[in-house]
């Protein structure tokens, strides 16, 4: 945070978080409160055990009955992504295990309700924000948001009401939502007011409020820790969510500048989206893909919206969280399917489920000393055929509708690629057995984010059709830095000379056996890394949606060759990579 005294003697504050969600608002805050903050905690009398049990149960049940009926009432310009994350928030709220161990707490500890569920809902979040997975771990998120719902109905006090606020409106600024963490109900309830951003204490990347942000279009910096017990009701704030800045308070200076940024982005938004249709071909002629990653089947509309030329990568990880059971095989097929006919002749990259040692499927937590190193992935899949072969049937079923590709994530051995083409050889004899229709064209690839792979890639190309590289993990594993263990980030280097290499190295062997080999991690979204990929030789990036046109236009104004011998020279010659001379013009 910074403090800081401007010409005019205004104070500003500038607060930092992450920004999900890119463009610029200005407008006017607005706190939306927490009822996990502010409940009554005590202790009951003995007599009022069970009916305190009751109020627990009367206060699910209610807040089960809005959720479905939020959900099933969305008007049709609802962001596409809002139906299911409903969906989470309403399975973890019917979960039998919430209700039991709270009621226990009630009961062995005469806790009243508020404190049981608020001591619950801290246990399931610690075990979800442990996770190595980032997705899941952003899970934490949802379990917070349902048991602010729950406090919600149990105190019989909404968390938030913007009716009272815009009724007080004096100015024609927007909103600007500042509150701990935000659910997609919630979000669903700003959908029609005069609002510009969402600011959260809580969240990450893949949280809800990210991915909903991105679908409205809407600026958002999350992760802040404490930005709602720094900012009041009422103050002007500017967010950037590009750059994941939040000016609270600007000086005039400060705030004209920022009134022409934002007409800039606008401007320049509007240029790129009319060029989205426009190929991704160098100034040298080199045709570079540019594809989307999704976590929900909905968002490949928002794919092509944005111009991607196929799924990189669809996280299958979605349907199978939160929930008591498994997704079933018919399941399964609807999901796939659906990304498939919505991208049409455009391919589509699904991985196959990619879960941590941390935390089993049906909820029973393990001990694991290392989970990013321990039974994860495909090593998880492997070890629980029966669900991987439901999954692998799944795929192939859906296979009929487009064109298919199946990522394997976290692939370290030949045994492995062996295995997992021995059980779709096994899913796909026993579909035609039972008379379903099967792609011929399938194609079968593996992530590199194990150094393993990178370095003796020949004979997995020998066997894949194509492969994928996840910088995110492949730096982690390089470098041995946990990329969110705050103690030690400062050594996450996307640009380590061992990383480039990796990746040059998994280019240079894909292009030699004429097999795929695209970046799926956050790199190929940032251009700051664009024309650093493309001296590395890479030709297929895939990325968050709204992050193509950007990208497309770095693309159009590169000379590939000249980037590599740039690159080339600074692989060659030095320690630590001198991105500045990459970007230079």
């Amino acid at each position: 945070m910074e403090q800081k005294e401007t010409d005019n003697v205004t104070a500003v504050m500038a607060l930092h978080g992450k920004g999900v969600a890119k463009g610029i608002a200005i407008g006017q805050a607005v706190i939306m409160g927490a009822a996990l903050l502010e409940v009554s905690h005590h202790l009951i009398a003995p007599e009022d055990i069970e009916s305190e049990c009751v109020r627990l149960d009367n206060a699910l049940r209610a807040v089960f009955n809005d959720l479905e009926y939020i959900k099933n009432n969305l008007p049709a310009d609802a962001p596409i992504e809002l139906a299911p994350l409903l969906t989470v928030h309403s399975l973890l709220v019917a979960d039998p295990l919430l209700a039991s161990e709270t009621k226990n707490l009630i009961r062995h500890h005469r806790y009243n309700a508020e404190w049981a569920i608020t001591t619950q809902g801290q246990v399931l979040s610690k075990q979800f924000s442990q996770m190595e997975d980032e997705y899941l771990r952003e899970r934490a998120s949802d379990v917070n948001q349902v048991i602010e719902r729950v406090l919600s109905f149990l105190s019989g006090v909404k968390s938030f009401d913007l009716k009272s606020i815009q009724t007080e409106q004096v100015t024609d600024l927007p909103f600007i939502v500042v509150a701990h963490d935000i659910s997609p109900a919630d979000m669903l309830n700003l959908r029609d007011k005069h609002f510009g951003a969402f600011v959260t204490d809580a969240g990450g990347p893949t949280s809800h409020t990210a991915i909903v942000a991105r679908s409205m279009h809407v600026p958002a910096v999350v992760g802040m820790k404490n930005v709602r017990s720094l900012v009041k009701d009422r103050d002007l704030m500017i967010v950037d969510g590009e750059a994941g800045l939040v000016i609270v308070n600007p000086s005039p200076l400060i705030l004209s500048q920022y009134c022409r940024l934002q007409k800039q982005y606008e401007t320049e938004r509007e240029f790129l989206l009319l060029q989205k249709d426009a190929p991704a071909v160098t100034v040298d002629g080199v045709h570079i893909e540019l594809e989307a990653n999704i976590e929900l089947p909905e968002e490949a509309k928002l794919a092509l919206e944005m111009g991607a030329t196929g799924i990189g990568l669809y996280r299958s990880e979605f349907l199978f969280m939160n929930r008591e059971q498994l997704p079933s095989e018919d399941e399964q097929y609807e999901a796939y399917s659906s990304v498939l006919k919505t991208m049409g002749n455009k391919p589509v990259t699904i991985r196959t489920l990619d879960i941590g040692s941390d935390k089993n499927l049906n909820d029973e937590a393990t001990v694991a000393v290392n989970p990013a190193l321990g039974l994860r992935a495909v090593r998880y899949c492997l070890a629980h055929p029966e669900m991987f072969l439901t999954q692998l049937r799944a795929l192939l079923r859906a296979s009929v509708h487009g064109r298919l590709r199946i990522l394997i994530p976290m692939i370290s051995h030949m045994h492995e690629v062996f295995a997992v083409k021995q059980y779709l050889e096994q899913a796909q004899n026993e579909l035609m057995a039972e008379g379903y229709s099967i792609n011929d064209n399938i194609e079968l690839g593996a992530m590199v984010e194990i150094p393993a792979i990178a370095i003796a890639i020949e004979p997995f190309l020998k066997e894949l059709d194509f492969v994928s590289i996840g910088t995110n993990d492949l730096i982690q594993y390089t470098l041995a830095v946990d990329r969110v263990d705050d103690e030690v980030v400062n050594l996450y280097d996307s640009v380590h000379p061992a990383v480039l290499r990796l990746i040059h190295m998994t280019i240079q062997a894909g292009d030699k056996a004429g097999k795929h080999v695209a970046v799926c991690g956050e790199m190929a979204g940032d251009v700051l890394y664009t024309r650093l990929l493309l001296g590395l030789g890479l030709k297929s990036f895939s990325m968050h949606p709204q992050h193509i046109p950007d990208i497309k236009q770095i693309v159009r104004h590169a000379h590939t060759n000249v980037l590599r011998t740039k690159v080339a020279k600074t692989l060659n010659h030095a320690i630590a990579i001198d991105l500045d001379e990459v970007n230079a013009s």
